[in-house]
């Protein structure tokens, strides 16, 4: 995967939830403020619409907005990436080229969820949005959420299309990552707890959703494992594990909006199916935000309804 990937990011980006009133609207206000929050934090980009924000329930013309003003706040400083997929091809290449029409940097494609091709099915799944998007595309591999799994031969065959540039990778398996990158496909992690593991594999960076809490400490921890300071990726990433944890006590984004909404950053909104967090993990989420709180920057409540 050369071609058009030197263009994307290196390093940290962020599975940017989508922020909503408490009635499901989508809070606009607190969409500006959250991505002037990554752009001052060292986030090297943002994947808007995509599973971490809620795309299945957005609609066109809050796609189209949220995606021209992430193009028009962030204004080439921080690459904008958004996510197209579908378990129908055909809406898949409708969204993609809308995206692509508006200005994306990349569009991220899920593999097609709950019908499971088999593996030349998704194969001309990709081609068939390649072959017609003008935006560069990531293929992006979560079996956990899909039921299906994009295997690594198949990555590596798609590799050969002009327009597909590289894998969001959510299958933490290093061998996995080391054929891929021996391939020459590149990498993107897409599970927050081996990211540094599978960077020192030579992925490029991690699309993640631990960056939505912490920004700062996640655009670091990729800085310090692209860099070879392997050691110090590992340290940092151990004080993060309880973090880790925690996102992954109900479905995401369950608890990273819980999350955002304590510390001030956004409203309570979640919309159907998806519920705000059981009531029985408040507790340990308050605590952890205070040890988050003291040890990092994660911002107050006014600090963050302040910025301009």
């Amino acid at each position: 995967m050369k071609k058009m990937s030197d263009k994307l990011p290196q390093g940290s980006i962020v599975a940017l939830i989508s922020p909503m009133h408490e009635d499901g609207a989508l809070d606009r206000e607190a969409w500006l403020r959250l991505l002037k929050r990554h752009l001052s934090a060292g986030t090297c980009g943002v994947v808007v619409g995509g599973t971490t924000g809620e795309s299945a329930t957005l609609n066109a013309a809050e796609r189209d907005w949220m995606l021209e003003a992430a193009l028009d706040t962030l204004s080439g400083r921080c690459s904008v990436i958004a996510g197209t997929g579908s378990a129908s091809t055909e809406a898949a290449i409708a969204q993609s080229t809308r995206a692509a029409d508006l200005g994306a940097d990349a569009v991220l494609v899920v593999t097609p969820f709950y019908n499971r091709p088999p593996q030349r099915g998704l194969e001309r799944h990709y081609r068939a949005i390649a072959d017609t998007c003008a935006a560069p595309v990531i293929l992006y591999n979560v079996p956990s959420r899909t039921a299906v799994d994009l295997d690594p031969g198949t990555t590596i065959a798609l590799a050969g299309h002009p327009n597909i540039v590289a894998i969001k990778e959510a299958v933490a398996d290093m061998e996995r990552v080391r054929t891929l990158r021996a391939a020459g496909v590149m990498v993107y992690s897409g599970d927050d707890p081996s990211a540094a593991q599978a960077i020192e594999q030579g992925a490029s960076g991690v699309i993640s959703v631990a960056a939505n809490v912490v920004p700062e400490q996640i655009a670091e921890l990729c800085r310090l494992a692209l860099a070879g300071e392997f050691k110090q990726a590992r340290t940092l990433n151990r004080s993060l594990e309880s973090l880790y944890a925690f996102l992954s006590v109900e479905p995401n984004p369950i608890p990273v909006k819980w999350m955002l909404a304590e510390i001030g950053c956004i409203g309570p909104g979640i919309r159907l199916p998806l519920v705000p967090l059981a009531s029985h993990f408040h507790e340990a989420g308050s605590m952890l935000l205070r040890t988050l709180n003291a040890n990092t920057s994660v911002p107050e409540s006014s600090e963050v309804f302040n910025e301009t």
